[in-house]
């Protein structure tokens, strides 16, 4: 596999390893890797990128056998074409990638569910129900003096979260540095709250199990209801009315959750009563959510099916018109149903699940197949290989992506297409 930059070094990059997409990074070294700005994420992703690959790992293959990629493009069009009830599963990729994918998907009556939808739709699910009131990246840098985290440090999945957003002191408003306090999260990962001048963020409560009691009980606090205990979640009473009176006071405060981190039944309805929180504050100050992404595209996979199709993923296709089930229409439950799985990631290097079915991998060139599948394409990585386009995770802006190398791999619309002019 050729590595030759497509751009002498230094070369200014976004990074698509996280939801915040950071666009203010210089490729300066590639052997390592050295990243002006670069977050131990994007280093990550960027070495995976870069590393050596023997030309057989980015070699397209039918049941295991190296073969060319006209080949494997029509073994795949033939396992489509022969199905009746595809699943489309996966999904990491960008914009320009989902929408081949949504073109495909119609001609071939395919259901849509994206690797990360089981904590995605827990957010979709309450917003569905009775909408919500959400901030930007921006709004956060430039208004925010209190930040409430439920049940997650940020720093783990968006690690320049606080360095450019809380701890940057050029926001176009003269504010002094936001207030962190975190809510159900262990002490011991609270560390990324910690300001530069050593402040640490307060920790209340280190239990993520008990987020769901005391967020009911904030609610109730609120609207001075009054609780007869003196602890929730082993949290005193008084500590949390006076968490509800500095919310009160706060000239915007944001609220941050991670669905993914919600480990238990029925999370979305601690999200509701999250929203619910935010939309009671609202009614005497300004506050705010954030919801955070779980990465490998999942923003701009749901934007763009949404968009495209008037649902985001767990959707599907019955003769061209889309329907809609987050719950019947799960990754889990159609490998059930289905007759054949098309399996993408490009981002990562991740497997698909294990299954009996006819298979189509189209991913990573570095991919490690637990099995063998009928047929895999390597393609390109988006925003090394080849360009694209994200949305970021506050859905407020997209950002382009740029091509840093020349390599002989295609990118994923393009094989995409070509399966569906097969099917024509």
């Amino acid at each position: 596999m050729k590595n030759n930059l497509n751009s002498p070094l230094p070369i200014s990059v976004t990074c698509p390893a996280c939801g915040m997409l950071c666009d203010d990074l210089s490729l300066n070294d590639i052997t390592p890797v050295s990243i002006k700005n670069g977050c131990a994420k994007s280093i990550a992703f960027f070495e995976q990128s870069f590393k050596s690959s023997n030309e057989s790992a980015c070699t397209p293959s039918v049941s295991g056998k190296p073969t060319d990629l006209n080949t494997a493009i029509k073994a795949a069009a033939e396992i489509l074409a022969k199905s009746q009830a595809p699943l489309f599963a996966g999904l990491g990729t960008e914009v320009q990638g989902m929408r081949a994918i949504m073109r495909l998907a119609a001609k071939s009556n395919a259901t849509l569910d994206h690797m990360h939808s089981e904590s995605t739709v827990r957010n979709t699910l309450t917003m569905q129900n009775g909408g919500w009131l959400t901030t930007t990246l921006s709004e956060i840098k430039n208004r925010a003096d209190v930040i409430l985290a439920i049940g997650t440090d940020i720093g783990s999945s968006h690690p320049r979260f606080f360095e450019k957003l809380v701890w940057d002191s050029t926001s176009l408003f003269s504010k002094p540095s936001p207030e962190v306090i975190y809510l159900g999260v262990p002490e011991e990962k609270a560390k990324s709250g910690t300001s530069p001048n050593g402040k640490p963020a307060s920790v209340i409560g280190n239990d993520p199990s008990k987020v769901p009691e005391i967020i009911n009980a904030l609610n109730a606090l609120l609207i001075n209801k009054k609780i007869n205990t003196e602890t929730i979640g082993g949290i005193s009473v008084a500590t949390l009315q006076a968490l509800v009176e500095k919310l009160k006071t706060a000239r915007y405060a944001v609220i941050v959750w991670s669905a993914s981190s919600f480990k238990f039944s029925h999370a979305e309805l601690t999200i509701q009563s999250i929203v619910q929180l935010i939309n009671q504050l609202n009614e005497t100050t300004r506050a705010a959510g954030l919801p955070l992404n779980s990465g490998d595209g999942d923003s701009s996979v749901n934007n763009t099916s949404a968009w495209l199709s008037g649902y985001p993923t767990r959707n599907r296709f019955v003769n061209g018109k889309p329907e809609y089930d987050n719950y019947h229409f799960s990754t889990q439950k159609q490998l059930q149903n289905s007759d054949a799985l098309l399996w993408i990631s490009t981002f990562n290097p991740l497997s698909p699940p294990q299954t009996t079915l006819p298979s189509i991998v189209i991913g990573h060139p570095d991919t490690k197949l637990d099995s063998t599948p009928d047929v895999f394409i390597p393609v390109g990585i988006p925003g090394v290989d080849h360009a694209g386009t994200m949305f970021r995770m506050d859905s407020s802006i997209t950002l382009p992506l740029k091509k840093l190398r020349n390599n002989e791999l295609p990118n994923l619309s393009e094989v995409i297409n070509r399966i569906e002019a097969e099917l024509a």
